[in-house]
């Protein structure tokens, strides 16, 4: 565990290091112009692969835990989200029925297998309340054939498609299924401005256009 821990402190820091400030302001802006019409204020939520906890620093939550293998992690999210540090496919250290939200963005690709990504799933829905939400993000690799390879820990090629049906096979209901929600990636040096980025969170008109990652919700 170790090991894997300092390569992923590594990989963090020279792929986000310098764009932290800007990674935390996009994330002030997707989750009050979006994600918080999933999470309510008195909600308690699990992020899932937390990394520098731009997720969990932002939204409103009664109470948060930021789950990652990143030792980074607990210092990033200090006084947000109560750090649990740990691989997130073994067993986690909650009671059933504990959470309202698991939120996940651009991390189950990440993991080394199909098994680790079903073991994860299933945690979550033994986490979760009846009527809670495991809502996942990612870079849709049918928009990505080439690009989404240029990721070094890139390990399983995903789709909104296969998304929905892993979380089926773990008895979600899935609530929502957009192939193209988000644009890529934000480690590769183009920061559009934030306005930009609250006006096409209004226009879901564009996002065909634009978006390359998946979003998928699904209902327990």
């Amino acid at each position: 565990m170790d090991n894997r821990a300092d390569i992923l402190r590594d990989e963090y820091r020279v792929r986000f290091e310098a764009n932290e400030a800007y990674r935390i302001a996009v994330w002030k802006v997707l989750c009050n112009r979006f994600f918080a019409r999933y999470i309510k204020p008195e909600h308690t939520v699990l992020d899932l692969g937390a990394g520098w906890g731009e997720f969990s620093i932002n939204i409103l939550a009664a109470k948060k835990y930021a789950m990652d293998l990143n030792p980074d992690c607990g210092r990033h999210v200090g006084g947000s989200a109560k750090f649990l540090h740990q691989d997130c496919s073994e067993r986690w250290p909650l009671e059933d029925g504990v959470l309202d939200v698991v939120f996940t963005s651009n991390f189950l690709e990440h993991l080394p297998d199909k098994g680790r990504i079903d073991k994860t799933l299933a945690e979550a829905h033994r986490c979760l309340k009846k009527g809670g939400l495991m809502i996942c993000v990612g870079p849709n690799i049918r928009y990505l054939p080439g690009l989404y390879w240029d990721y070094w820990d890139h390990h399983v090629p995903m789709t909104d498609g296969s998304m929905a049906e892993a979380l089926q096979l773990r008895q979600f209901s899935i609530e929502t299924r957009i192939d193209r929600f988000l644009p890529y990636t934000m480690s590769g040096g183009r920061n559009p401005p934030l306005i930009a980025v609250r006006a096409y969170l209004k226009l879901p008109l564009v996002w065909p256009v634009f978006g390359r990652q998946f979003l998928v919700i699904g209902k327990k």
